[in-house]
């Protein structure tokens, strides 16, 4: 996955950049990102592509510690049951 897909709007990136910023900032950025992601986008493809991109360069950034935390309590992907499970 791309990072312009991980991240469209570019809030991940912005978070990185500022300074001072604690968990309870971060966190409120990631629901502000999960929010903005494309209809159909896997939540959990993006968290790793992000991470792959920021962890090595700031492991102990609070914005790491947030996507790692999303990632870990990301939902299993299911099939959808019913009419819904059947359209394509």
């Amino acid at each position: 996955m791309r990072l312009e897909m991980a991240d469209p709007k570019g809030l991940i990136r912005e978070s990185y950049r500022i300074e001072g910023i604690g968990a309870e900032e971060c966190r409120s950025i990631f629901l502000d990102w999960a929010l903005s992601l494309p209809a159909g986008t896997a939540t959990d493809r993006a968290l790793k592509r992000l991470i792959a991109e920021y962890s090595p360069v700031a492991p102990d950034h609070p914005m790491t510690g947030v996507l790692r935390e999303g990632l870990a309590s990301a939902p299993t992907p299911r099939r959808r049951g019913g009419a819904g499970g059947r359209r394509s």
